[in-house]
C-alpha cells in the first residue's frame, strides 16, 4: 500500500491524562484514539500491531493443541445467575436489558458460555481433553480506568478454557498452557516472571500470573533471585519466625493515650517503634435467609501487627471469612462498647 493511501495521526505533545511511557507513546504515534474512559479506538498503526501479537499467539495456542473458536460478547444472564457470578463479581461487570426487559451481561470473561457449549456437546470423557480459547473483546467496568490500555474498561484478551477428564489430566493441560505461555512471551522478547496468583472470581486452587518486571505496573510481587520462588502479594506466605521469641521485658501496665486513634499516634505517644504494637480491625459477616435478606450478623476481630496493613485476598480465605465486610460504627459500639480507635484490652476480652 502507498503511504498516501495509508492513515496515519500524529499527535505533537501527549495528552494531559497520559500518565505512563506507553500511553504517551501510543497517543503521540497515532496508535490509539481515546473515546471514553477506558475505551480507545484502535488506528491503522495500533491495528497491525494487534495483529501482530494476536499472530504470534494463535500460532503457539495451535501449537500446544488448543482449538479456536469465538463467543458472544453479549451474554443471557441466566448463565451467570446459574453460577452465582452476576451477583459475585459485582459492579464490574457490564449488566444490560434488551427491549423486551431480559438481563445480559458484556462479558468480562467467557467461563459459563465455554461450559454451557461443554456440556452440550461432551457426551463422554473419551472426547476429553479439549481445549477451546478466543482471541476476543471483554469489557470490565473499572472503577478507575488510567495508564491508557493498562488499565481500560473495553480491551481484546486471549482467553482459553480447559475441559478434563480428572485432576491429574487437568494439571496435565495446565503446564501445556503454562509452556505455551512462557513460548509466546519470549517470543515477545520481554522481561517476566511467572508467580503464584489468588485465583480470585473463577475459582480453582492453582494460578499463576506472568508479569512483566516495569516501573509503570500496579501489582508488587515477591521473588527470590537465587530461586524460582515468585508469589503475588495476594498470594505470598511469609517465613515463620526461626528464633524463639524472648521474654517479656517489661510488666503489662494499663497506659492512657488520649485522642490517639491510631497505632501510628500511639507509637509516637509513647515513643516505641510502632512493629510493637497491634492494629485491631473489626469485621463482620452476614447470614441470609431464603428471602436474601440478612438474618443475623456475626463480628469478627482481626488482629494485625501495626506496621502491617491488611491483605483483603488472604484475610477472606481464612475460614468463616469468605465475603467478610467491615463492621459498622453501630456494631463496633454495639459489641465492645467502645469507639473505632479505642478497642482497649478491656472491652476486647
Amino acid at each position: 500500500m502507498k503511504a498516501s493511501q495509508f492513515f496515519i495521526s500524529t499527535l505533537k505533545d501527549a495528552p494531559a491524562d497520559a500518565e505512563v511511557v506507553s500511553h504517551k507513546l501510543m497517543t503521540r504515534a497515532g496508535m490509539v484514539k481515546k473515546l471514553g474512559a477506558g475505551i480507545y479506538s484502535y488506528m491503522p498503526m495500533g491495528l497491525r500491531v494487534i495483529h501482530k501479537v494476536e499472530k504470534i499467539v494463535r500460532e503457539e495456542m495451535n501449537r500446544s493443541g488448543a482449538v479456536e473458536l469465538t463467543m458472544p460478547v453479549v451474554q443471557p444472564a441466566e448463565l451467570w445467575q446459574e453460577t452465582g457470578r452476576f451477583d459475585k463479581m459485582g459492579p464490574e461487570l457490564l449488566r444490560i436489558k434488551d427491549r423486551h426487559e431480559r438481563d445480559y451481561v458484556v462479558q468480562p470473561t467467557s467461563e459459563e458460555v465455554v461450559t454451557d457449549i461443554a456440556r452440550q456437546e461432551f457426551r463422554s470423557y473419551k472426547q476429553l481433553p479439549k481445549n477451546f480459547y478466543q482471541i476476543q473483546t471483554k469489557f470490565r467496568d473499572e472503577r478507575r480506568p488510567r495508564f491508557g490500555l493498562m488499565r481500560g474498561r473495553e480491551f481484546i484478551m486471549k482467553d482459553a478454557y480447559s475441559f478434563d477428564r480428572d485432576q491429574t489430566s487437568a494439571k496435565q493441560s495446565y503446564q501445556v498452557m503454562a509452556a505455551a505461555y512462557r513460548r509466546i512471551f519470549d517470543r515477545f522478547g520481554l522481561q517476566y516472571r511467572a508467580v503464584a496468583a489468588d485465583s480470585g472470581a473463577i475459582g480453582g486452587d492453582l494460578s499463576e500470573e506472568f508479569q512483566v518486571i516495569a516501573a509503570t505496573g500496579e501489582d508488587a510481587i515477591v521473588y527470590c533471585p537465587d530461586s524460582e520462588y515468585a508469589a503475588n502479594m495476594e498470594k505470598a506466605q511469609a517465613a515463620a519466625p526461626t528464633a524463639e521469641r524472648a521474654p517479656a521485658a517489661e510488666a503489662m501496665t494499663r497506659t492512657p493515650t488520649p485522642g490517639k486513634s491510631t497505632c501510628a499516634d500511639v507509637a509516637a505517644f509513647l515513643s516505641v517503634p510502632l512493629q510493637r504494637t497491634i492494629k485491631t480491625l473489626v469485621l463482620a459477616t452476614d447470614v441470609m435467609n431464603e428471602q436474601g435478606e440478612v438474618a443475623k450478623s456475626k463480628v469478627w476481630l482481626l488482629l494485625l501487627r501495626g506496621d502491617h496493613d491488611m491483605n483483603e485476598v488472604k484475610v477472606g480465605k481464612l475460614p468463616g471469612l469468605a465475603d467478610f465486610r467491615f463492621a459498622t460504627l453501630a456494631e463496633i459500639e454495639t459489641h465492645f462498647g467502645s469507639k473505632p480507635g479505642y478497642l482497649d484490652r478491656k472491652s476486647v476480652v
